[in-house]
């Protein structure tokens, strides 16, 4: 089975997560969520930007990359900038540009830029382009997939995303299973 690693940082954009999970979940990809902040304690519940928390399984400082197929991070500036200053996380996207796939949308390819694995090609929430600052920035697709990084530009674009990673990681026929059974005429 196909597993992703999605971490999450206080202030995450709640929608863009909660839909790849799902989405990559009903594709048959089993996603872990990590937590960064050690502060969280036994709980382990991130609040997202709008107040929303989602519980993760699993502390970043337990991941082995080894355990996963693919990294995916979700937006939202305040969980993005929590997650580039992250000295494990950023090690974890370049260990995953080097030898996995890795996808980020909305803010979080600011994190990829850091990391210094962002490709030629990529999009991202419109408004984050200008502090990313990377050329190649695209505004004609939803998703664009340049190698093996995959970016997407926002909130609506959430499902699209998801289906394009279980495309991906599974294949056409489970991304179409799963396109149909949410009855989606989009993406």
């Amino acid at each position: 089975m196909a597993s992703v690693l999605l971490p999450l940082a206080e202030g995450f954009e709640e929608l863009e997560a909660v839909a790849l999970i799902d989405v990559m979940r009903r594709g048959g990809v089993e996603v872990r969520v990590a937590y960064i902040d050690e502060s969280l304690g036994h709980g382990k519940v991130v609040i997202g930007a709008n107040g929303i928390g989602v519980k993760a399984d699993t502390a970043i400082k337990n991941v082995i990359s080894d355990d996963f197929d693919m990294m995916v991070l979700p937006g939202g500036w305040d969980g993005t900038y929590a997650l580039a200053e992250h000295a494990r996380v950023i090690e974890l996207v370049q260990e995953f540009k080097a030898k996995k796939i890795i996808g980020a949308m909305c803010a979080a390819p600011f994190v990829l830029k850091k990391a210094g694995v962002l490709g030629n090609d990529y999009t991202c929430y419109p408004g984050a382009k200008d502090e990313i600052g990377h050329p190649g920035y695209r505004d004609d697709l939803k998703v664009v997939e340049d190698g093996n990084v995959l970016t997407s530009q926002g909130p609506g674009t959430a499902v699209c995303f998801g289906l394009a990673i279980v495309k991906k990681l599974v294949g056409e026929e489970s991304m179409q299973a799963v396109k149909e059974g949410m009855l989606l005429d989009y993406c």
